[in-house]
């Protein structure tokens, strides 16, 4: 029976899905494998001491509460670097026709207004390829330079190759780039029809490489769980394995041509295919010296609470594992919806800090106040200052234990009464009906405060609209 964890250079990984049940009759922890219920092929020998020291018989697992991260190269991508130290990418794409140029611009821009860092468009035809030019232009002269993706499928080499001279990263998906029609009498595919299909393969990509080798750019090779090759599909079947050899055959060919500009995805709209295929591929880059960067993203997540739980259960479990360098949440919705969710799992994981981190309990009968209507009163008050964590809690009981953690305390005293915290000291206690604003003046005092951003007439239209709406 294979380990339940396997090490990532330091970081733990599952590698397979197991459960843990403790013995009734003495304390040694059972290892079940999942697909057994009955239970066969346990084992109750008690485990070393040394995989006891997390109390949970797991080995190599990071007990100091931090999120460890694969160590991968830094690939840039426009003024953006991926992977290496730097902070976990957010990324998004745009749905307007890229023959719009206006409206790409109109697009993209306010995707980078909202917090979307590298931004994708698709290029579907050479005229498409031409107008990314223009848009780029356009950033350039009356906005910023916003760093681009080119989606390009289909054998779109023509496509790929004008694109590339506008762009900061070009995104192919290997299952479409040689077309393999399906022969019903085959038997197999040889090692021979692989090195055939393989070089078949680095024809095609062969000048996309070099061109963007030589102009210091980036490309993501985004593999698609719906869209593999043939010759994959028929040797592995719709399994992750598929998925990872057919990444693994498009690096090769890069690192053959000394091309390492490189990001992988491993997408699925299946979050188990998903998590199981970027472990593996983590896995086979780790056993063969490689460490490029990971993009994560459950692809087709759909819309509205599910699309957001899906995502974030890809996303954040693979990331609380320390594998991914850069997301997208994809929601069948205005991509600007995208980036908060990003922005809240990055933030959830401790991995970066982009807004205020509130810390509030659930509300009980010793509740003193409406948490719920307090809570957000503080949150609009200081919602405007990103790295600062306030917590917001019903009582004394377990108010200031609970919020050891955070900068600043909101916590029921008494009836009609909130104590205000400045980390664990209790600084003063103001009537209910003062807190939010006594809560400022501390801020303000301890020279924390800052007053809010103006808005645009735009944003005053948009908070007034969803006044409205709520």
């Amino acid at each position: 029976m294979v380990s339940a964890f396997v090490s990532l250079g330091g970081v733990s990984g599952i590698s397979g899905i197991r459960g843990l049940k403790k013995s009734s009759r003495r304390r040694n922890l059972v290892w079940m494998d999942a697909g057994n219920g009955n239970g066969n092929g346990a084992s109750t020998a008690p485990l070393p001491k040394d995989a006891m020291k997390d109390q949970s018989g797991m080995m190599d697992l990071d007990l100091t509460g931090s999120v460890p991260r694969r160590n991968t190269r830094a690939v840039r991508v426009g003024d953006i670097l991926i992977g290496g130290a730097n902070p976990v990418v957010i990324q998004s794409m745009i749905n307007e026709d890229t023959m719009d140029i206006d409206g790409s611009y109109r697009a993209i821009r306010k995707l980078h207004e909202e917090g979307c860092e590298i931004v994708r468009l698709t290029v579907p035809s050479l005229a498409h390829a031409h107008a990314v030019g223009f848009i780029k232009e356009k950033l350039r002269t009356e906005y910023e330079d916003v760093p681009l993706v080119a989606d390009v499928h289909h054998n779109g080499m023509r496509i790929a190759l004008e694109v590339a001279k506008h762009v900061d990263k070009v995104r192919i998906n290997p299952g479409l780039y040689v077309y393999e029609k399906p022969d019903p009498n085959r038997v197999e595919y040889t090692e021979e029809d692989f090195k055939k299909l393989a070089e078949q393969m680095k024809e095609k990509l062969e000048p996309l490489i070099v061109s963007l080798r030589d102009q210091g750019k980036a490309m993501r090779i985004g593999v698609n769980h719906g869209s593999l090759a043939e010759r994959m599909l028929f040797t592995y079947g719709d399994t992750p394995e598929g998925m990872v050899e057919s990444a693994l055959e498009c690096i090769r060919i890069c690192r053959e041509l000394d091309f390492h500009n490189l990001i992988i995805s491993m997408k699925a709209s299946k979050v188990p295919v998903m998590l199981s295929a970027y472990r593996l591929l983590a896995q086979r880059l780790e056993a063969e010296g490689m460490n490029y960067p990971l993009h994560l993203g459950v692809t087709e997540a759909g819309d509205g609470e599910y699309g957001r739980i899906k995502s974030t259960l890809g996303i954040g479990t693979l990331l609380a594992e320390g594998i991914g360098d850069t997301i997208r949440v994809s929601l069948t919705e205005d991509p600007v919806k995208e980036i908060p969710v990003g922005y809240g799992i990055l933030q959830g994981l401790g991995l970066r800090r982009t807004m205020v981190e509130y810390v509030a309990c659930p509300s009980c009968g010793r509740t003193l106040f409406n948490l719920e209507t307090v809570l957000h009163e503080v949150r609009e008050a200081t919602k405007h200052m990103p790295g600062l964590s306030i917590a917001v809690m019903g009582c004394i009981v377990n108010g200031p234990g609970e919020m050891a953690d955070a900068d600043y305390g909101y916590v029921g005293r008494g009836p009609g009464t909130i104590a205000l915290y400045r980390g664990r000291e209790e600084i003063r206690v103001v009537p209910e009906e003062d807190g939010v604003q006594e809560l400022i003046r501390l801020l303000q005092g301890d020279g924390v405060w800052v007053d809010p951003p103006e808005l645009s007439a735009e944003q005053e239209e948009t908070v007034e609209a969803e006044a409205v709406a709520a």
